[in-house]
């Protein structure tokens, strides 16, 4: 079963989900989102497999969401994956992806309901 971790080793929320992936006895593929962000199409799946929108992972704190307006609820999500390509820090973290599943591990506990998912 591949396991991903959307990870940023800055982040205290990302460096537990990280430890407790591997504490449960997965090593994950981590992906540095800041460093290698993923294109439109694979948060479209990602998206897809979480059961989520676009607007569910723009991460709001240090971030440029207020300058750029993405608080506007008439925003397609084109836009907003337009603006996450331009500024992948827009994305909330970390999102790990188990198998067919995924989820926005935030709080960090979330991971635990995700590892459960993903065995069933």
């Amino acid at each position: 079963m591949e396991i991903k971790i959307y990870h940023n080793p800055a982040c205290g929320t990302s460096r537990k989900v990280l430890a407790a992936l591997r504490e449960a006895g997965y090593e994950p593929q981590v992906v540095e989102y800041l460093k290698n962000p993923p294109n439109r199409a694979s948060l479209k799946d990602i998206l897809r497999r979480m059961g989520k929108s676009a607007r569910d992972i723009l991460r709001k704190r240090g971030t440029p969401y207020e300058e750029l307006g993405l608080d506007n609820p008439a925003l397609s999500d084109d836009e907003i994956f337009a603006a996450i390509e331009k500024h992948p820090i827009l994305i909330e973290r970390p999102i790990v992806t188990i198998g067919d599943k995924a989820a926005l591990c935030r709080p960090a506990e979330v991971v635990q309901e995700l590892i459960a998912r993903a065995k069933k």
